[in-house]
């Protein structure tokens, strides 16, 4: 399949679903409002999201399936752009651009920023629990509800990041860097996944491969970021190149070299892969995808 076409395809599939869902600037919170839309409309690839649907995809029992996940998927969204405004503040990573445009703080100020992505966070659980959006099962929503959460908060996430922040310039373990990539970024992408499992009522077995799918995509996708940014150029990154070492942050190719991490990379999607034996033709995107993540750019 032409990957490309997919996630274009699949991609204009989720930016109509956020625009549907996605509350307007208007009234008293108007500017609040505008904070929140700017990040999440501003680009992306929407990886997470068009996974959470490629994984509910591979194992659809209905052909309804796609529009019951987009609720879900969108939610994913809010909370990965969430995460992208506050790492990009000056007390944490001080990055000026994201996506190539200016980041949510230089045009809307710390506090805007600040305030808008705790607005994205809550707004996706709200999203994800109203009753009157999508037909999820009760019993799959709470599921949901409670992997997601649990993905972005103190056990995923946030506590990736705040490990990642408290280790900049100091030398630690191996294993500290592995812990630092499985939650700051692994989990959001192997809970996307696996959201979409549940919402399409995969079996356990089906899950559990699909979350060995998403575990090792994860930690593809992060060990691609660290080395794009090391070989890759503010322009193509659409973000400051080699900030990285500039912040005194370990990374794979600190480790190991700028071979041995692709190594590492494309050992992961190879693990990845593996993990979809036994799926039919149905879950050729999410290995499209894996491909994707190994060979992308930026």
């Amino acid at each position: 399949m032409d990957i490309k076409i997919y996630l274009s395809e699949k991609q204009k599939v989720v930016e109509d679903a956020l625009e549907k869902l996605m509350i307007q600037a208007v009234g008293p919170f108007e500017n609040h409002i505008q904070a929140m839309r700017y990040s999440l409309f501003v680009g992306g690839k929407r990886i997470r999201p068009i996974l959470c649907l490629a994984a509910g995809a591979a194992v659809a029992k209905s052909a309804n399936t796609e529009n019951n996940l987009l609720p879900v998927a969108c939610a994913l969204e809010c909370i990965h752009t969430y995460s992208l405004i506050h790492d990009d503040l000056p007390a944490m990573d001080n990055d000026d651009l994201r996506r190539g445009k200016p980041t949510n703080h230089t045009l809307f100020g710390e506090a805007g920023a600040i305030l808008a992505g705790d607005s994205l966070l809550t707004w996706a659980f709200e999203l994800l629990s109203s009753p009157n959006i999508g037909t999820l099962t009760p019993e799959q929503r709470l599921m949901i509800i409670h992997i997601i959460a649990r993905a972005a908060g103190p056990h995923g996430m946030v506590g990736g990041q705040a490990l990642d922040i408290a280790s900049e310039n100091t030398r630690f373990p191996f294993e500290t860097l592995q812990t630092i990539h499985k939650n700051k970024t692994g989990v959001l992408i192997t809970c996307s996944v696996q959201a979409g499992a549940i919402g399409a009522g995969a079996d356990r077995e089906q899950t559990e491969k699909l979350i060995t799918f998403g575990n090792n995509i994860g930690l593809a996708f992060q060990i691609v970021d660290d080395l794009l940014n090391v070989t890759s150029t503010t322009e193509q990154l659409g973000k400051a190149a080699g900030s990285d070492a500039e912040l005194g942050k370990a990374t794979y190719p600190a480790y190991f070299g700028i071979e041995k991490t692709r190594t590492l990379a494309k050992e992961a999607i190879e693990r990845a892969n593996d993990a979809l034996t036994g799926f039919n033709q149905n879950a050729d995107p999410l290995r499209a995808i894996a491909e994707y993540v190994y060979t992308r750019s930026h």
